[in-house]
């Protein structure tokens, strides 16, 4: 691993045991094979709709989820098997839900200062309250609110305490796991915002997670295209979304919403939940049946991921 790329994801797979609507045991490709490297200081974005395994992903990456097999390198390391306990201060993670992720008995200053006691990065309570207190002003928020409970803040100042927290053992990675997905439209980009001001102060990388390809585009340097535990796309942002090479990316951003209606009507790619299909094919490539390019060797062969041009690469055998 060159010095320029802080996270490498090699051949990663994670399945789970579930059962069918009629009971029946099936097994659920959550990853299936995915590889990706992840630049010290950039945002990659990664999106894809419910279920693609994004989460799961990131999780698997800070081994919140333990993977079935593949290999993890951080910063030229090997963590794919080892203790974390030394890792956990570099690489953090802001989850979807704030209120989810926020204990409700706890105060503020008690939830930000769990991570500074046990990494023993302060050793006295006028320390504590000091560094809380700055990263609370380092995310928009009064100190003052210290001193309150989760549930008297909004869910925009709850998503800012969650990224205080994450911050406060000094990451220099952090998986945003759909961070602005529960929030209104004007918070969001409040938000975005301030992620990319901390990542310029303080050198940050981030794995951005979202369902969102306008969010994903406005705040990431790259982009990687998930559909049912694979990466189909993946490339610079810009090209990714004026050049799009596979249908599903192509559908994805037929998806975003326009504020012309006759624009909207004249829209070629359909996402809409009739024409989605969850259930991992056999055999081929798992986007074919939805595919309206799909040829019959397509249903029998998966297509690997290649380079098309210079840093973009896709699952097609339109490409081979």
């Amino acid at each position: 691993m060159d010095n320029s790329t802080l996270l490498k994801v090699e051949n990663l797979h994670k399945y789970y045991h579930v059962r069918d609507k009629i009971g029946k045991r099936a097994i659920l490709r959550a990853l299936d094979g995915v590889s990706l490297n992840i630049q010290r200081g950039e945002t990659f974005g990664l999106v894809g709709e419910s279920g693609c395994g994004k989460t799961t992903l990131g999780r698997t990456i800070l081994r919140l989820v333990e993977p079935d097999s593949g290999s993890i390198e951080y910063d030229g390391d090997d963590i794919t098997k080892v203790n974390m306990r030394p890792y956990r201060s570099k690489m953090q993670i802001v989850f979807q839900d704030p209120s989810g992720s926020l204990d409700p008995r706890s105060r503020i200053i008690d939830i930000i200062s769990e991570g500074l006691k046990a990494n023993n990065i302060v050793s006295t309570k006028a320390e504590r309250k000091d560094r809380v207190f700055s990263l609370l002003e380092s995310v928009g928020l009064e100190t003052y609110t210290a001193f309150r409970y989760p549930h008297e803040f909004s869910g925009g100042q709850q998503q800012r305490i969650g990224i205080a927290r994450a911050l406060a053992v000094e990451p220099e990675f952090i998986v945003c796991d759909e961070p602005v997905s529960a929030l209104d439209v004007s918070y969001q980009a409040q938000l975005i915002n301030l992620l990319e001001d901390l990542q310029d102060k303080l050198g940050l990388t981030y794995l951005f997670i979202s369902h969102d390809l306008s969010v994903v585009r406005h705040i990431s340097n790259r982009i990687g295209v998930m559909y049912l535990g694979k990466l189909m796309e993946l490339g610079e942002s810009e090209e990714v979304i004026k050049h799009p090479a596979h249908r599903y990316t192509k559908a994805l951003i037929e998806a975003v919403p326009v504020p012309d209606p006759d624009i909207s009507r004249a829209r070629e790619y359909d996402l809409s939940e009739e024409f989605t299909d969850l259930v991992i094919p056999e055999a081929g490539c798992r986007y074919s049946r939805l595919c309206d390019g799909a040829t019959q060797r397509c249903f029998e062969i998966e297509p690997l991921i290649r380079e098309i041009s210079s840093g973009h690469f896709c699952a097609c055998h339109k490409y081979d």
